[in-house]
């Protein structure tokens, strides 16, 4: 896996837990909208890929990620279109 890349899945934890990207963080989606995450310690530079199931909650979580002042982020779609495609 390529080190340089935070890998974001913003499914509900049962999700999450059914099954992921190796090295993904789980933050859930509503969480992420509530504005309630720290994202102290984070490069803001940083490549991000996001992903849910279908992409829909991971352009949300981007659109958020970009208002927090993110600039490299990618929708990757689900976990099977990250690992075949993103990494």
């Amino acid at each position: 896996m390529n080190h340089n890349k935070i890998i974001i899945d913003v499914r509900e934890p049962g999700e999450y837990e059914s099954g992921h990207v190796e090295d993904a963080i789980n933050i859930p989606i509503d969480y992420l909208v509530s504005g309630d995450v720290d994202w102290q310690g984070f490069d803001k530079s940083a490549e991000i890929i996001v992903y849910c199931e279908s992409g829909a909650r991971a352009a949300m979580a981007i659109d958020v990620l970009k208002t927090a002042g993110f600039t490299d982020l990618t929708n990757g779609i689900n976990a099977e279109s990250v690992i075949e495609n993103l990494l």
